[in-house]
């Protein structure tokens, strides 16, 4: 019995030792799972820090260079999360409420190489907290599809381009 299942570990430790090379033999990059941990709490920290308006904690995120769209590095995103909040308290001084949530979904990870890594997603902006007798009913804002591109740079994975605007996958 021990035998058996001694045998059984080391051949599914073999076949799952062996995917990578297989993947590599194909032209496809795995990644490490380690890497894939990592860009899994980044585009996750990314959420988390633009629903909490934390300018500097967001941009910690991106590359020096990193962009959202159009905007461009460091300074001009932290510009744009403190925009986003200052009119979201304006609009909280004259009696709104406001409650933004911002989620990532159907996430398609692929790596383009060793450092570089493509993040494919669906994504949407919801204002609101919902529910039937809720005061402040959920709305969505936006939606849609995304092809964000990252970067490991000295063992640490960050956006160069969040791309919210990306036309479909084929």
């Amino acid at each position: 019995m021990f035998r058996i299942a001694s045998f059984a570990v080391t051949a599914t430790l073999s076949a799952l030792l062996a995917l990578p090379a297989a993947a590599a033999d194909s032209g496809v990059i795995v990644g490490a799972p380690e890497d894939r941990a990592a860009i899994e709490k980044l585009m996750w920290s990314y959420d988390r820090m633009l629903d909490t308006y934390d300018a500097d904690a967001y941009v910690a995120l991106f590359t020096p260079d990193g962009a959202f769209g159009q905007t461009k590095g460091r300074e001009a995103l932290h510009k744009m999360i403190t925009d986003i909040k200052k009119g979201h308290d304006d609009r909280r001084a004259k009696g709104e409420t406001i409650t933004m949530r911002h989620f990532t979904m159907n996430q398609y990870l692929e790596f383009t190489g060793p450092t570089t890594a493509r993040y494919h997603y669906y994504h949407q902006t919801i204002f609101g907290t919902g529910g039937e007798t809720s005061p402040d009913p959920a709305r969505i804002a936006a939606a849609g599809n995304g092809v964000d591109d990252l970067v490991k740079v000295d063992g640490k994975w960050y956006i160069k381009l969040r791309n919210v605007s990306a036309p479909n996958d084929k």
